[in-house]
């Protein structure tokens, strides 16, 4: 009977996981989140400069210059500082993406 039930909660916590994933599984979508408070949804604030459509190569070369403390002030060299070249690219990509 315990392994019935080990099995019905696996298959539970197994099949919940599997929508969830499919909701964040785009490259750089669930990174990029973190801009979404500032530069809106999909890169497309009107608070600050929208980010959506612009090329991969300009954001990721902007972001980078901000994670060297070259560009950029207030909060976002900080923001770009916990993300490896590779995060930072496939940030990039997704708001490129956005059109």
């Amino acid at each position: 009977m315990k392994k019935v039930g080990l099995l019905c909660a696996w298959l539970m916590v197994a099949g919940a996981s599997g929508p969830a994933l499919a909701e964040v599984g785009q490259p750089g979508r669930l990174l990029a989140s973190n801009c979404f408070q500032c530069h809106g949804t999909n890169g497309r604030g009107s608070a600050f400069d929208p980010v959506a459509g612009l090329s991969a190569s300009e954001t990721y070369k902007k972001l980078k210059e901000m994670q060297l403390g070259n560009e950029g002030n207030g909060i976002m060299p900080r923001h770009t500082m916990v993300y490896t070249d590779a995060q930072l690219q496939q940030i990039a990509n997704w708001f490129a993406s956005q059109k």
